[in-house]
């Protein structure tokens, strides 16, 4: 069921970095980018595959890790993704994407669920440093980049407590914790029959 499948599916920073991922595997996820829907179908989105342990080392001081999680400085030697996704947007077709990238996105990580996969969406990106490691011609804009690997932490969900806190953190056994506001709270009206 798609409802099992999302809750399988959390924001994971820790991985088995060892556990190798096939371009193949990365295929098929960029194919699910890429049949999901489109804003007036323009599919401006196009991707870099990475599942090179030399290029992923050098993609990896690019990215910024868990903001909640601070000072933590991101997964280390050993906990690191073992492919990246780099989600792009061709300027040529639009200078927007922002859309489609959370629908694509939603698409390729239900899939790396699915293949036992965990993934991070990670927005915050040195592009500049980025487009010259993976050497990415201008006409298109790093829009995200999604890291990949088998899992290698406990996640769990929780009710948001009583202080509101939406904050994710780790507890002392280093089980991440993400806390969800409670259907009722983000229901506004109901309208029609029960």
């Amino acid at each position: 069921m798609i409802r099992d499948l999302i809750l399988k599916n959390r924001t994971c920073r820790r991985f088995e970095q060892a556990h190798p991922i096939p371009l193949s595997a990365l295929r098929a996820l960029a194919d699910l980018g890429r049949l999901s829907g489109s804003g007036g179908n323009m599919q401006p989105l196009a991707y870099v595959l990475c599942a090179d342990a030399r290029t992923n080392a050098r993609i990896f001081p690019t990215l910024a890790w868990a903001n909640y999680l601070k000072p933590w400085p991101g997964p280390a030697e050993g906990e690191r993704p073992s492919a990246y996704i780099v989600m792009l947007v061709d300027t040529a077709i639009s200078q927007g994407g922002e859309t489609d990238a959370g629908i694509a996105c939603q698409s390729m990580l239900l899939g790396a669920t699915e293949q036992g996969l965990a993934g991070c969406m990670i927005g915050s990106v040195n592009r500049q440093a980025l487009r010259a490691v993976l050497d990415i011609p201008e006409r298109y804009t790093i829009m995200l980049v999604i890291a990949l690997g088998k899992p290698a932490e406990k996640i769990v969900l929780e009710d948001v407590k009583a202080d509101g806190s939406i904050r994710y953190w780790r507890d002392a056994q280093q089980v991440h914790h993400v806390p969800k506001r409670a259907l009722k709270d983000i229901v506004v009206r109901e309208i029609g029959p029960a």
